[in-house]
C-alpha cells in the first residue's frame, strides 16, 4: 500500500505548481483548478517521493511540485507500473494511461541540474471516478483487468489529407471497425507521409500509452515518400512476416494489383504494428479479414494466452 504525501496544482500552464492541503478530483477532467486537467489523457500527474528523494541527493534543492507532478506518492515505482492498471485515493479511482512525456523545452530543474525526472519518471492518469483527496491518503495499486478490451491507435499517413486537400476516409472507417470488433481505440491520428514523424509516433503509442494494436493507413506503396514499411521496420524489435504475406494473398484473390503493396508489421515491445494500404475499399477488406485472427496474437503479447 502506497501512501499520497502531497498535491500540487498551478492554475497557468508554464507556471511551477504549488503544494495544496486538498483536492477535488472531477470524472473525465482532473484535478479541480489545475491548468492541466481537460478531456484528455493527461488529466493527473504522479511522480515517485523516492525518485524525487534520489534527485535531491544529488543536491537538488527542489519543493513538490518543481517537476510539474500533481500527486507525489510514495510506495511504488511508479514508471514499471503498466498503463491500464489503476490507483485508488479515498474514494477515488485513476486509471494509468502514459508513462514519461517527451520533454520539448527544458524546464529550470534541467538547466540548473542538467537532468530532470519527470519525462522518464512522471505517469499520467485519466479520473474514473471523482472526489476529495488529501495529504496522508493511502494509495492502492489495482492491476489491470487481464479480460479488458484491446486498445488501439490509427495513424493515416496522407500528405495531402494532412494539409486539408483530401478528407481522410480511411483512418474513421478503421476506427469504426475495430470498434465494432469490441478495441478501445485510444488515439487516431493524421500524418504527413514520410518517415520520421511515423517513427516518433509510433514509438511514443508503444513505449508511452502501451497501445496494444497499432494500425497505420497509407504509405505502403512505390511512391518516393510511401515509407510506412520502412518506418515500421525501424522501431520494432521483431517482424511480423506472415502478416504481410497474408494480407497481400487474401488481397491478390480480389486485385492483382496486390503485389505492388509493400505493407509489413513488427512488435515494438507489446505493441503489434501492422500496415495498411491507403484506399477505404482496401482497408475494409483487409482490415475484415485480419480482426477475426488478431485476438490470439494479442493475448499471447499482453500475457493471458500462450503461444
Amino acid at each position: 500500500m502506497g501512501k499520497l504525501l502531497a498535491i500540487c496544482i498551478s492554475e497557468k500552464k508554464g507556471t511551477q505548481k504549488r503544494e495544496v492541503p486538498s483536492a477535488i478530483l472531477r470524472e473525465e477532467h482532473g484535478i479541480v483548478g489545475d491548468a492541466h486537467a481537460g478531456k484528455w489523457h493527461r488529466q493527473v500527474s504522479l511522480l515517485s517521493f523516492e525518485k524525487i528523494e534520489d534527485f535531491r541527493k544529488r543536491g537538488a534543492k527542489i519543493d513538490f511540485g518543481a517537476f510539474g507532478e500533481n500527486l507525489v506518492v510514495e510506495g511504488y515505482d511508479l514508471k514499471s507500473v503498466p498503463v491500464g492498471s489503476r490507483f485508488r485515493i479515498g474514494d477515488c479511482l485513476l486509471e494509468l494511461s502514459q508513462i514519461g512525456k517527451a520533454c520539448h523545452s527544458h524546464c529550470e530543474i534541467y538547466r540548473q541540474m542538467g537532468d530532470c525526472i519527470m519525462p522518464r519518471e512522471g505517469v499520467f492518469t485519466e479520473v474514473l471516478r471523482g472526489g476529495e483527496i488529501r495529504p496522508g491518503d493511502s494509495v492502492e495499486l489495482i492491476p489491470a483487468d487481464p479480460d479488458r478490451p484491446f486498445s488501439a491507435a490509427v495513424i493515416t499517413l496522407s500528405d495531402r489529407a494532412s494539409r486539408e486537400e483530401y478528407e481522410d476516409r480511411s483512418g474513421p472507417l478503421i476506427q469504426e471497425m475495430l470498434e465494432e470488433a469490441g478495441f478501445l481505440v485510444r488515439e487516431r491520428l493524421l500524418l504527413p507521409d514520410g518517415r520520421q514523424p511515423l517513427e516518433t509516433e509510433l514509438k511514443r503509442l508503444s513505449d508511452q500509452r502501451q497501445i496494444e494494436l497499432i494500425l497505420t493507413t497509407g504509405g505502403t506503396g512505390f511512391s518516393e515518400r510511401d515509407l510506412s514499411p520502412e518506418a515500421t521496420k525501424a522501431v520494432s524489435e521483431r517482424e511480423v512476416p506472415g502478416i504481410g504475406e497474408a494480407l497481400r494473398a487474401f488481397s491478390m484473390k480480389i486485385t492483382a494489383k496486390a503485389m505492388l503493396s509493400r505493407q509489413t508489421a513488427g512488435i515494438r515491445k507489446k505493441s503489434l504494428i501492422i500496415n495498411l494500404p491507403g484506399s477505404p475499399k482496401a482497408c475494409r477488406e483487409e482490415l475484415g479479414f485480419l480482426l477475426p485472427l488478431l485476438s490470439h496474437g494479442l493475448g499471447i503479447l499482453r500475457g493471458t494466452e500462450s503461444d
